[in-house]
């Protein structure tokens, strides 16, 4: 019997939709009504008759590589989309919305030392959510090391606003990949991918062998010994939209740029380190 949660078998469907090859005319078709449905904005893209499948169009890249500061000190965002909620955790709590705490604990899960997740007790956190329209490759924001990746699987609960107001603990419920990071000045953060309905994969380039939504027992861990990144470089993607959020130290960002509510794009900087 079959004991994937309905918002998995959802997102399967969805997925061999989105990566179905229709022939030209009918694919065409697809993927203008697409553009035209959720109001894309394809100007830094090649035209939408261009992909051979809707996936393909969900995952584009840019034409042409964005410009963006090259100051040490500043910390780029790593997508394009709406800043949900952002602010100070309060001990290991921050915010899903106004009004509505989770665990970093729990969202960082078991495959963290408490000495690890204690780093960013009362630090920084920003939560970035990608809607369907946006443009949904992710980056680097800043120089850093990868230290370690964890992918945890789960349910595919909608990540939208409406959804993250009444479902509580939604992050910690869906798939995530949880990527630990260290800044050139030794301090810690974490990206954390969250997977949403209809995003059946987050592509994680600098490690292949992480699987979403597939038959997985358990959390799976990677652990790097020198797998450094730019910022800027570009390390995967979600097909549909999501949610990406970042925790870092308390010491680590002399100030943060972004308030919730605000719109951003990949490029843009949002924090100062310091």
């Amino acid at each position: 019997m079959n004991n994937k949660h309905i918002t998995s078998l959802i997102s399967q469907i969805f997925g061999k939709f989105a990566n179905a090859e229709f022939p030209s005319w009918f694919q065409k078709i697809v993927n203008q009504s697409y553009v035209e449905l959720m109001k894309l904005d394809m100007s830094e893209f090649e035209h939408s008759s261009n992909y051979r499948s809707l996936n393909a169009l969900f995952t584009r890249t840019l034409k042409k590589q964005r410009e963006f500061s090259l100051d040490a000190k500043d910390f780029i965002s790593p997508c394009d989309s709406l800043i949900s909620e952002c602010g100070r955790l309060d001990g290991d709590y921050a915010l899903q919305i106004k009004g509505m705490q989770y665990s970093a604990d729990e969202l960082l899960g078991k495959n963290f030392q408490a000495s690890e997740k204690e780093k960013i007790y009362n630090g920084d956190f920003i939560n970035f959510y990608l809607s369907p329209k946006d443009y949904h490759r992710y980056h680097i924001p800043i120089n850093l090391k990868v230290i370690k990746a964890v992918h945890i699987p789960g349910k595919f609960f909608p990540v939208n606003i409406p959804s993250l107001k009444k479902r509580l603990n939604l992050f910690i419920e869906n798939e995530r990949v949880v990527i630990q990071c260290e800044t050139t000045e030794g301090k810690t953060f974490y990206m954390v991918l969250v997977s949403a309905l209809n995003v059946g994969v987050m592509k994680v380039s600098f490690e292949p062998r992480i699987q979403t939504n597939a038959d997985v027992e358990g959390e799976q861990v990677y652990e790097f010994d020198n797998l450094y990144l730019n910022k800027g470089d570009d390390f995967g993607c979600f097909e549909m939209g999501s949610t990406i959020v970042i925790l870092s130290e308390a010491d680590m960002f002399e100030e943060i740029l972004v308030q919730a509510g605000d719109k951003v794009k990949f490029g843009d900087t949002i924090a100062k380190l310091k």
